[in-house]
């Protein structure tokens, strides 16, 4: 049975939103930060440093928000393939790429804008946090619409 849209989207969202935060909690956690910290620091995009005083509530509301950008992410790639083949054809190269792209808008324009505001990271850690766009971000979004292009 052939992917639809919605599935290829919503299922795409799902397993990236999925690498996105385990990577970020591994890397963070062994930082020694924990993992209701790390959602709160989503939901601080959209409510600010209060994101950080509601617990278990805004960590969840973090997680819900973490999820729903990570779909939006596979929806753009998934739109921009429509118009630009070469994104189903080669999700090997297309997809880190996307990634790198990913993690530059996120990074420096969502953030800047955001209640979180934006905070300069050292060269090594901005680093893993490319490598971990690339390889939990970009690159799962591009084979999981190249493979629902092809069904």
């Amino acid at each position: 049975m052939p992917l639809t849209p919605l599935s290829t989207v919503l299922r795409g969202g799902a397993v990236v939103g999925v690498l996105d935060i385990a990577a970020a909690i591994l890397l963070h956690g062994t930082r020694g930060v924990r993992a209701d910290r790390i959602l709160q620091a989503v939901a601080a995009g959209l409510l600010g440093p209060a994101a950080f005083r509601g617990g278990w509530r805004t960590a969840a509301l973090g997680l819900f928000l973490h999820f729903v950008i990570a779909t939006m992410v596979v929806l753009v790639y998934w739109l921009a393939s429509r118009a630009l083949p070469v994104l189903r054809r080669q999700p090997w190269v297309a997809g880190p790429l996307y990634g790198v792209l990913v993690y530059g808008v996120m990074n420096f324009v969502v953030l800047p804008l955001s209640r979180a505001g934006g905070s300069a990271s050292p060269a090594w850690l901005m680093a893993v946090n490319i490598l971990i766009h690339i390889v939990c971000v970009g690159l799962p979004t591009a084979l999981i619409v190249s493979r629902a292009a092809r069904s």
